[in-house]
């Protein structure tokens, strides 16, 4: 009896670490290929005040949210405000990555509004993803916003010299913001304001990406200007590094040594 007991509890531990070795390759496949829509960053507006379960605010919160999340999200953007100059208008703005469209941008959003939830009965709030980001204001904000970014990188540094590469990614990145803002990359009949690409720098290939956020007063000029402002932060953000990104709610940039999105 104690033998088989014994047996038994070392079959269910066996079984046990398989299903956890199982899970942990996937994972780390997963991982790999950039599959997951991880968790950056989010932010409280505390300025913007708190709301009252019940209240006007809370329920065109969720009037907006139900007509966004039953949406296509065919253009992996999204705008929506309440009247201008309403006591209780709620704004909600999302942009998902350039690859990151249709189901996958819908799945992002909503892990985004139940992200913005760590900032409970806030007006204001925004969240960052892998895939997207969501931004929750009581205010309608017409100009290109740099005081909510923030910058990643990878805590490895380039082997050889980290000037020339240095030089040669900014070089790259200011390529593809150009790219990014061409009167002729279209999407949907909107300009595209996105770009990604692969290059060769020294012996290793970098793939790299820029977007901007498709508002309606983002249009050329101000992603052009947004993209320079925040490529300039490159050596304050990245220098030598091998990876690196700057987001915030206007344009965003990222580069690596490995592909991160979806093909």
């Amino acid at each position: 009896m104690h033998n088989s007991y014994s047996l038994s509890k070392r079959l269910v531990l066996v079984l046990f670490l398989a299903v956890v070795a199982t899970q942990l390759f996937l994972i780390r496949n997963v991982s790999s290929l950039n599959l997951t829509n991880a968790y950056l960053h989010h932010k409280c507006l505390i300025s913007q005040g708190k709301y009252k379960p019940g209240s006007q605010y809370e329920k065109n919160l969720n009037s907006h949210i139900d007509l966004i999340i039953n949406s296509t999200f065919r253009k992996g953007f999204g705008h929506m405000t309440t009247a201008m100059g309403s006591p209780n208008m709620v704004n909600i703005i999302f942009q998902c990555r350039g690859d990151s469209y249709q189901s996958k941008c819908r799945s992002c959003f909503a892990a985004g509004i139940s992200g913005v939830m760590r900032c409970p009965r806030n007006k204001g709030g925004i969240i960052w993803f892998d895939q997207c980001f969501v931004e929750i204001t009581a205010i309608e904000v017409m100009e290109v916003n740099y005081d909510n970014n923030f910058y990643m990188h990878n805590p490895n540094k380039v082997m050889g010299d980290a000037k020339s590469f240095n030089k040669e990614t900014m070089a790259f990145l200011e390529q593809l913001a150009l790219e990014a803002t061409r009167k002729d990359n279209m999407e949907d009949g909107m300009m595209a304001l996105y770009s990604a690409r692969e290059k060769m720098v020294g012996t290793k290939k970098l793939y790299a990406m820029v977007q901007c956020t498709r508002d309606v007063f983002m249009f050329k000029t101000m992603c052009k200007e947004c993209l320079e402002r925040i490529i300039s932060q490159y050596p304050k953000c990245c220098d030598g590094k091998q990876g690196g990104r700057v987001l915030g709610t206007s344009c965003n940039f990222r580069y690596e040594f490995y592909p991160f999105l979806r093909t």
